[in-house]
This record gives structure tokens, C-alpha cells and sequence, in this order.
């Protein structure tokens, strides 16, 4: 049995504020204290309902350099650096078991949720809409179907990743990150265990469970949610192929955005649409788009 879990920072236990995220902050070392700890909990968790599992544990915030290696459980084997093929989801394959997303955070434009943001924060929104062979206007369906398809929606990095483990065939089985976050994965994943370690009051505040019994939330919860696997459909967005808008922050970044083939503007001096054959396509052009809004003009 193979697990992937992507850890980002934003939802670890305890944190609140980009001190906390940030490398150039002053709290930034006791952020990856908490980062690598609740990590610890969930590949215990994995272990403890599977414990021959390979366990590939993909460091999906920021740099992508913030889990400590050496405080890392040994058993399980760390992808970490950038630029990397599946960005926050490096790792994951069609022989992928489950996926577990760690420490996650709400969408850009939602919440109230702790460092709320898409991407690096240059993204405001994504929208993902499947489109029937030879029709020219999207769909207009907004929820989940019978069958685990999402047409038409608004994404965030919960969406994003969960749609590409998805088009490998992969169950996301488990969230954590504040109540906000969680609210959205259900949304997206109604099966996947969700582990709500703070109750956000803003985009710098929040009630936190203690720490500890934040990680033994997690290792119960990981260790049921892979116990579960078979139960929860991977997340798909159909049909293809797929129109895609994504909002951006910098109106600089739209004419960079309007040189790459099949780029082109849309409605709105900050937004530009694409078509996609498949969602892999579409995920790697979202994260060539996110590259290019970090590139300040001249």
C-alpha cells in the first residue's frame, strides 16, 4: 500500500500568523517544529492501520524546504525542493493508494480562514469547467455528481491538488487545517476524513487545539481514514475537455500570461482563460500562470 501526504503550513496546529510561514520571519523555526511534528502524527497514523505502507511525504509549502529531514519519521521517505513535476502533489502515481493533505488552508476570497490565499497569494481565483466534445459554452453544473465529477467551480489549492490525484486515479482520504478548510474539502469530498485543528476568527487569528491532542487527532483520524480508503472516490472534474479562467492579482501578469500559445485574455482586465484537453494540462498551465504573477515588471 502506497500513501502520499503533502504538508503545507498555513493549517498546521498552532499557527496564525505569517511569522509563523514565512523563512524571513522570526517564528519561522518554531512553524516548522509544529509542520514536521503534525506530519509525524499523520505518517504514524498511516503506519498504524497499515504498517508495511511505503509513505512518501511531499513538503508542499512555500520553498518546499520547511520539514525538518532529521525530525522526520524515519520510516517515511521525504519529497522536498522546487521546481518539481506535480508541485504540491510531487509523489503521487497511478499506484498511489490514498493521499492525505496536511495542514491545508481555504481558498482565496473565502472564510474567514487563517492565510487564506490560492497558490502564492498572485491568484485570486480558478475556475474549472468541463465542456462536452463540440459544445462551445461551459457547463453549468456547481457540485459534486453521483459519481464524484465537479463541473464548474471555483478552486483553490484544496481543489487543485485533490483534481490531480484525482486524474491519477487517487482518493484524497484526509484533510486537516482550520474549520474553514475542512468545510471546503467536504464540500469537494464528502467521504474524506476531515481534522479540524484550530476554528478560524480572521486571516491572522484563530482557536487552536492544543498542539498535542491536535496530533492525536490526526494520528486517529489518518490511521481511520486508510483503514476507509476503498470508500472514498477520487475527486474528478468532467468532462473533459475543460475551460479554464483564472483571476490574477497583477495586470502585469495577464500580458505575460497572453504570450504563452493558447493563453488569452478574458473578461476583465485581470483575467485570462484557457482550454485544456485534460485536467493534467490544466493543472501545469494554473502553475505556469502562478510562476509568472511572481515576476515583477521591469
Amino acid at each position: 500500500m502506497k500513501a502520499l501526504i503533502s504538508v503545507d503550513m498555513e493549517g498546521i496546529s498552532g499557527i496564525v500568523h505569517s511569522s509563523e510561514t514565512n523563512p524571513e520571519r522570526y517564528d519561522y523555526q518554531r512553524g516548522r517544529e509544529l509542520m514536521t511534528a503534525d506530519a509525524n502524527a499523520v505518517i504514524a497514523g498511516v503506519l498504524d492501520a497499515e504498517p508495511t505502507a511505503d509513505v512518501l511525504v511531499a513538503d508542499a509549502h512555500g520553498t518546499f524546504r520547511n520539514l525538518l529531514p532529521e525530525q522526520l519519521d524515519r520510516r517515511a521517505r521525504l519529497v522536498r525542493g522546487k521546481p518539481r513535476a506535480l508541485n504540491m502533489v510531487a509523489g503521487l502515481d497511478e499506484e498511489t493508494d490514498a493521499a492525505l493533505f496536511v495542514g491545508y488552508h481555504v481558498r482565496a476570497g473565502e472564510g474567514p480562514g487563517v492565510l487564506a490565499h490560492t497558490m502564492n497569494g498572485e491568484i485570486l481565483d480558478v475556475r474549472v469547467t468541463g465542456r462536452a466534445q463540440g459544445e462551445s459554452a461551459p457547463g453549468t453544473g456547481h457540485a459534486p455528481g453521483e459519481d464524484g465529477q465537479v463541473t464548474g467551480r471555483s478552486l483553490g489549492e484544496i481543489g487543485l491538488n485533490a483534481a490531480m490525484a484525482g486524474h491519477l486515479g487517487v482518493p484524497v482520504v484526509l484533510l486537516s487545517g482550520d474549520d474553514a478548510a475542512c468545510a471546503e474539502a467536504a464540500a469537494l469530498i464528502p467521504e474524506a476524513v476531515t481534522v479540524p485543528v484550530k476554528e478560524a476568527l480572521g486571516m491572522a487569528a484563530a482557536v487552536t487545539l492544543h498542539p498535542e491532542e491536535a496530533r492525536d487527532r490526526l494520528r486517529r483520524a489518518a490511521a481511520d481514514a486508510i483503514t476507509r480508503r476503498a470508500e472514498i472516490r477520487p475527486l474528478t472534474l468532467a468532462p473533459a475537455p475543460l475551460d479554464v479562467e483564472v483571476d490574477l492579482a497583477g495586470a502585469h501578469t495577464v500580458d505575460l500570461a497572453t504570450l504563452v500559445p493558447g493563453v488569452t485574455r478574458a473578461a476583465g482586465a485581470r483575467t485570462v482563460a484557457f482550454a485544456a484537453p485534460d485536467y493534467a494540462t490544466a493543472y501545469r498551465l494554473i502553475l505556469l500562470l502562478a510562476q509568472l504573477a511572481t515576476i515583477r515588471p521591469a
